[in-house]
């Protein structure tokens, strides 16, 4: 069984995150969704916050499961006998941070591999802290996030 996967903060997700999710459900026997808790990261929403609308928009996806950890990826991955990590790239900004990061991985455990894939190019514009600031001053984010989360997201930023 090939299982994968697919680690972020997620703060919130958005239609750039869902559609890495569906596509690496596509490939993989599983794909697993987890947030890892950031130290370097400030989040607005908490990790049950997240999970939650994580789970609102992978309902109908059923090789994809929901986790949170506070471990160290690889070591998740090896104690959960994961061997490819799925991350997502919008612009090649991305790719320097990422190629980093997939290098550290894999000197940390050399059976790791990352697979890096393109987002959908509608959403190569769309990040969690774009979604933020627009919903912050009431902005639309039809287009950005997906619609089980909408309300969710505004309603963090109304209170």
């Amino acid at each position: 069984m090939k299982v994968a996967i697919y680690p972020g903060s997620f703060d919130p997700v958005t239609n750039g995150h869902l559609d890495i999710i569906k596509r690496a459900a596509a490939i993989f026997d599983e794909v697993v969704v987890a947030i890892f808790v950031n130290s370097a990261k400030k989040s607005t929403f908490t990790v049950e916050e997240r999970i939650s609308m994580l789970k609102t928009v992978t309902k109908d996806i059923p090789n994809v499961k929901v986790i949170s950890s506070d471990k160290l990826l690889v070591n998740y991955m090896q104690e959960n006998n994961i061997k490819i990590i799925v991350k997502g790239l919008r612009m090649i900004s991305d790719f320097e941070f990422e190629f980093q990061m997939a290098l550290t991985n894999r000197e940390q455990s050399p059976d790791i591999e990352t697979l890096f894939m393109m987002t959908a190019s509608e959403y190569s514009h769309v990040s969690s802290s774009i979604v933020r600031e627009l919903a912050a001053y009431g902005g639309n984010l039809e287009k950005m996030v997906p619609a089980g989360v909408i309300d969710t997201v505004l309603k963090k930023f109304n209170n």
